[in-house]
């Protein structure tokens, strides 16, 4: 039966080299959502992160680093559960059930495996085109039922409720809670430092696009000061944003990293000029980074701890899918001992 309680799941790729897109966008607000429920999951999706190839000793490195990096930021591992996707089998094989239930039609209205795939959709792999399925299977083999997301995942969060639904009507039961999206705050999608239009990315062959999570204060300093901007001062209201997303991706992130609405920071800067509100940027972001570089470096140098941290939080994990999975199974009408 579907459950009252309120369980948020949330993860992140292992990709190297993660930058404040990923931490404002997720794992920020992951920090903030565990004191506000009792009962979360964030998870390092390793599965997801093989639907494009990956070196694999480079993705054992990433999936420790982005452990290493939650815990730095304030996820406090003994409360919630922090784990590696690939310890739990119950994803996978919900994936595959949710495979049998979403429709081909469903999936093909995907924005994102459209940017994804590009022009080579023939060449994409079958884990790309039915990744949703896999992301409503994270969600649901836990029951869970609010999940934080950005913008650019809203529609795979809708269709995982329609998976949610339909296999409900499928099998006349109401097994699978419906997903609520959480968005929260400023920045949710955080623009690449040289193209305000770009989102900032890992792919991107310009490191001064990107600000880091392992970024030294000077290197901070300098991706900033060079930073794309335009002629004009900065706007001193959200009208003057137009045209101007160079201007808008700056002060948006400093509102996020200041925790102020944008009518502050624009009451603050407005009319000022790029070169000073570039200097105040850079300290703000090097004040709240710092102290998470540092106890990443630290992490990151103790493996095994990582690994520990992981292995653990893989156990409780399991711990919750396996009777939902069992459940499934019966709904679904597999012969088990």
């Amino acid at each position: 039966m579907a459950t009252a309680h309120r369980r948020i799941f949330s993860g992140v790729q292992p990709t190297g080299n993660l930058h404040l897109g990923n931490y404002l966008g997720a794992i920020r607000n992951w920090v903030r959502l565990q004191d506000q429920y009792d009962d979360c999951l964030f998870c390092v999706v390793d599965l997801h992160a093989i639907t494009v190839w990956q070196d694999p000793a480079s993705l054992r490195a990433s999936t420790r680093e982005v452990a290493a990096a939650m815990i730095a930021a304030g996820i406090d591992a003994e409360k919630h559960v922090v784990f590696n996707q690939s310890q739990v089998p119950a994803h996978a094989e919900l994936a595959w059930v949710f495979n049998c239930v979403a429709r081909m039609g469903w999936l093909n209205r995907m924005t994102q495996f459209k940017e994804k795939a590009g022009k080579n959709k023939e060449n994409a792999s079958v884990g790309l085109f039915a990744y949703p399925n896999l992301m409503a299977a994270d969600i649901l083999a836990y029951h869970g039922t609010h999940v934080p997301v950005g913008d650019d995942q809203k529609q795979h969060l809708e269709l995982a409720r329609d998976i949610a639904i339909k296999f409900n009507n499928d099998f006349g039961t109401d097994f699978f809670p419906v997903v609520e999206p959480l968005i929260l705050g400023e920045a949710t999608r955080v623009m690449s430092l040289r193209d305000g239009t770009k989102k900032m990315s890992k792919s991107d062959p310009s490191d001064y696009s990107r600000i880091t999570l392992t970024d030294d204060a000077d290197a901070i300093l300098q991706k900033v000061r060079k930073a794309k901007t335009d002629p004009e001062p900065l706007p001193a209201a959200k009208e003057g944003f137009a045209g101007r997303p160079e201007a808008q991706n700056l002060m948006t992130l400093y509102a996020a990293l200041a925790d102020e609405g944008m009518d502050q920071v624009l009451a603050r800067f407005g009319g000022g000029q790029f070169s000073r509100f570039k200097q105040d940027l850079a300290d703000l972001m090097v004040a709240k980074l710092q102290p998470m570089t540092g106890e990443m470096r630290r992490l990151a140098a103790d493996p095994g701890y990582i690994d520990g941290v992981l292995k653990r939080g893989a156990e409780r994990a399991r711990a919750i899918s396996e009777p939902i999975m069992a459940q499934v199974q019966d709904i679904v009408g597999f012969l088990r001992p």
